[in-house]
């Protein structure tokens, strides 16, 4: 094995098959997770951000996360040393412009060392940004009944049933499963919907999907219904969400 160059930053590549999830855990360093090509899912507490190339994710040292692909991904994992780089203390989803996937590329080069390498690990650290707005976060809810409703609206986000057509389903009042999906979400059960549809929307979007076919296929009647819910909660249409790894969105 190749031996890893000194530095604040390690560059680690994972080939990733369809459904492939490394498991619950965590790190002593902090990591950046970023999906070079495919999507990228992951999950932290009760927190689940979808990663489309454009974006990746800081994961501090000692966050218990999970990290699974949607389909085919190639994933490029930086484990960062905390003594050296404090970064955020938070969770934080960070646009990959085409600079940073640069940096990233230049940093797994083993050759790369010395001066050189802590000038090309200032400059990433000095060019990721927070994107707060532009990944979708989504809480599952903790109480058996509200939560298979969840996993099933997962498994089928364009189910289109009503609360109280769910709570026949689980056995539940529509009031008390209203009151779950606030108290363990932090949102109604109407925009927790539109949350997974929006995540899986997102998934298909950046294998190839089009939005007038997309937006059908996860319970949207028609894909401007689709652009204005996606627009609403990430602050970007769908086309400018995916335009930000080329570049293109600086020039627009």
């Amino acid at each position: 094995m190749q031996e890893r160059p000194a530095g604040a930053v390690i560059v680690v590549n994972f080939p990733m098959g369809r459904g492939a999830t490394f498991d619950w855990h965590r790190h002593d360093k902090h990591q950046l997770a970023w999906a070079e090509r495919g999507v990228l899912n992951v999950q932290v507490e009760h927190a689940t951000f979808v990663l489309p190339p454009s974006r990746a994710l800081w994961i501090p040292a000692r966050i218990r996360h999970e990290t699974r692909s949607d389909g085919s991904a190639s994933m490029r994992a930086l484990y960062i040393d905390p003594r050296r780089w404090p970064g955020w203390p938070a969770v934080t989803p960070v646009a990959v412009t085409p600079l940073v996937a640069s940096l990233i590329g230049h940093l797994d080069d083993h050759a790369l060392r010395g001066a050189r390498r802590a000038r090309a690990e200032r400059l990433l650290q000095d060019v990721l940004h927070p994107v707060p707005m532009s990944t979708i976060q989504l809480r599952m809810p903790r109480s058996a009944q509200a939560r298979t409703i969840a996993e099933r609206l997962i498994d089928d986000p364009a189910d289109q049933s009503t609360l109280a057509a769910w709570g026949k389903r689980v056995g539940s009042g529509e009031r008390t499963l209203a009151r779950c999906f606030v108290a363990e979400t932090g949102i109604t059960f109407g925009r927790w919907r539109t949350l997974v549809r929006l995540q899986a929307a997102i998934a298909r979007l950046a294998n190839g999907g089009k939005v007038a076919s997309v937006s059908g296929l996860v319970g949207y009647e028609t894909p401007s219904a689709f652009v204005a819910a996606f627009r609403r909660e990430t602050g970007l249409t769908p086309a400018d969400y995916f335009r930000h790894m080329t570049g293109r969105a600086e020039s627009a």
